[in-house]
């Protein structure tokens, strides 16, 4: 339906109400055998209730709806884009993979303004599918049409699960990252745009992705919620403690954390590798954890924080992991005002690193609580 021959029509509003699921056209849910389409290998090789059963698109729940409506304020996108660490590390990664992309079919999941499906037709890209569930997409197409690439790219408003493309991509690009990696992220709509249109061998950016915990000291942030009771402006409100401690941990927060209040090196929870992972594997993360603190400080919760790094396919020789951010590492350089991991070789991955020793990001650290006990 949206793949027709010329892509000059720019935006689309989703007819997913129209159209029976049945109807709807998906050419990259088509198997190799059956004109040159595919589906993913798991799918691929499922009997067909099981294929009818994946091909079938979840419905967009009440929290769906609200996490969309969430996304149409431009306050949001105003805030991700100047992320300067964020915005010019992807960026450095579409100008370092430009082989990849010129001349090449590119999807971004989750365009939020185009920022990124922008800078890849800047890049060379023959064609891109800047996808978006949210009423931005209604701007989206505005930008797209002030730069003059509307024949470039191609604004689909509509979920990734929902949207229809008659042709297979050759590179799915996406700022999929939530908080703690996972929170209110995009990564299943990757993983079904990458089982449906993504062609083998293919590029995803970024491709691999770990979340990290370290246990923390944060005395200055405790007493100003919790030791703050004990005297407000001279009255003994030491009662409201045990309230103050309760509330304070129900909840996690989001707020900067620094390399200072990381008590030991940190955890791997989770590895992702964005060519592999399969939907299941998001419905839970669980890891066991064992540490010894290398200084003599209360504990006052877990810091969590992610990387994410950008390699090319795995065949290709730029497929490298690059090494985790570690705690008192000084191997970073300043590049375009920001600060960036070195590389020593050109071809190693980027990474954008939210770690706490790193340039702040509006990630932040995610800050789980515990009640306070001395770690020794």
């Amino acid at each position: 339906m949206y793949g027709s021959t010329g892509y000059s029509n720019g935006y689309h509003q989703n007819q997913q109400q129209q159209q029976s699921s049945g109807e709807r056209r998906r050419g990259g849910r088509r198997s190799r055998d059956l004109h040159g389409f595919r589906v993913s290998e798991q799918q691929h090789h499922h009997n067909n209730n099981n294929q009818q059963e994946q091909d079938t698109p979840p419905p967009c729940t009440d929290f769906d709806m609200a996490y969309f409506h969430s996304y149409a304020h431009v306050g949001i996108h105003e805030e991700i884009i100047k992320d300067r660490v964020r915005t010019e590390t992807y960026k450095a990664a579409i100008m370092q993979y430009q082989s990849f992309i010129e001349g090449k079919v590119v999807m971004d999941v989750g365009c939020g303004t185009c920022i990124l499906s922008i800078f890849c037709a800047q890049a060379g890209a023959k064609r891109v599918y800047a996808v978006d569930a949210s009423d931005i997409a209604v701007q989206a197409n505005e930008v797209v049409k002030a730069n003059n690439l509307s024949e470039k790219a191609i604004v689909l408003h509509g979920r990734v699960e929902d949207v229809e493309i008659d042709e297979e991509v050759d590179v799915i690009i996406s700022e999929w990252m939530g908080y703690m990696l996972l929170y209110e992220s995009m990564l299943g709509s990757v993983i079904t745009a990458r089982d449906w249109w993504l062609k083998r061998g293919g590029l995803i950016l970024p491709s691999n992705a770990k979340l990290y915990m370290a246990p923390i000291t944060h005395p200055d942030r405790y007493n100003d919620s919790i030791e703050f009771w004990r005297n407000v402006y001279g009255i003994d409100m030491s009662a409201l403690l045990q309230l103050a401690k309760q509330c304070a941990f129900e909840e996690p927060c989001v707020e900067t954390i620094t390399g200072e209040n990381v008590l030991t090196w940190p955890h791997v929870v989770k590895h992702v590798d964005c060519y592999t992972i399969q939907l299941h594997e998001l419905e839970s993360v669980s890891t066991r954890y064992k540490f010894q603190s290398m200084m003599r400080a209360p504990l006052h919760g877990f810091a969590f924080w992610f990387d994410v790094e950008f390699s090319g396919p795995a065949n290709s020789p730029t497929h490298n992991h690059a090494p985790s951010s570690l705690l008192g590492s000084s191997n970073n350089n300043s590049v375009d005002g920001i600060q960036k991991k070195k590389r020593t070789n050109p071809n190693d991955a980027l990474v954008l690193s939210t770690a706490p020793e790193d340039p702040p990001t509006h990630w932040q650290q995610r800050w789980s609580k515990t009640k306070s006990l001395k770690a020794l």
